[in-house]
């Protein structure tokens, strides 16, 4: 009887397996026969996925936002309380972990590729406005709670956090910043915003 295949488990052996060469050499550097042998399958195998370098990149997006996803539910648990949700967010955001690392520079990388390549660069205008809502959002509840001052604009606020990961990453991996200095300067970030009054 011939093995049965878990094709959702597949897909994400795959997209592991590039996000683990993109992490070491960039995304240009990718191709679907490395993908392949970095996986541990056929070439024939990846190709049954996706036809294209392309498709496996798009898809490969997709899986480091869920990766990101499912770490910060799980890190949250039932709490839903403003500061906690976006201080979560934004140090899951931070290369602080070994997962977090990989998936900054490989978020990087197809940043530069999605400037030439207009299909990956719609990927990404999909999710982001989604991210600075859902921080928006939380703002704006805290602000309704009194937690966060009445003056201030929650969207405009969700923007300038949002910048605060990527900026103290790139000092994280070039040593400008220990990681306990990075989280202090988050810290900081929200602290100025939730004791407004």
């Amino acid at each position: 009887m011939p093995k049965q295949v878990d094709h959702e488990q597949r897909r994400r052996q795959i997209a592991e397996a590039l996000l683990r060469l993109a992490g070491r050499g960039g995304v240009e550097a990718v191709n679907l026969r490395d993908v392949a042998a970095e996986a541990g399958i056929s070439m024939g195998s990846v190709q049954h996925y996706f036809r294209s370098k392309e498709q496996m990149l798009h898809h490969a997006v997709a899986h480091v936002n869920d990766r990101a996803a499912a770490r910060i539910r799980d890190r949250l648990g039932s709490t839903d309380a403003p500061r906690a949700v976006v201080r979560t967010v934004l140090l899951e955001m931070l290369a602080l972990s070994p997962e977090s690392r990989e998936e900054y520079l490989v978020s990087v990388s197809f940043f530069l590729r999605a400037l030439a390549e207009p299909e990956l660069a719609a990927v990404y205008r999909r999710w982001w406005p989604q991210l600075e809502q859902w921080i928006t959002d939380l703002l704006r509840a805290a602000q309704d709670a009194g937690e966060l001052a009445a003056e201030l604009d929650p969207s405009t606020e969700a923007r300038i956090l949002l910048a605060v990961p990527d900026g103290l990453s790139v000092g994280l991996l070039l040593g400008h910043h220990t990681p306990e200095a990075a989280v202090e300067l988050v810290d900081h970030a929200l602290d100025r915003l939730f004791t407004a009054r």
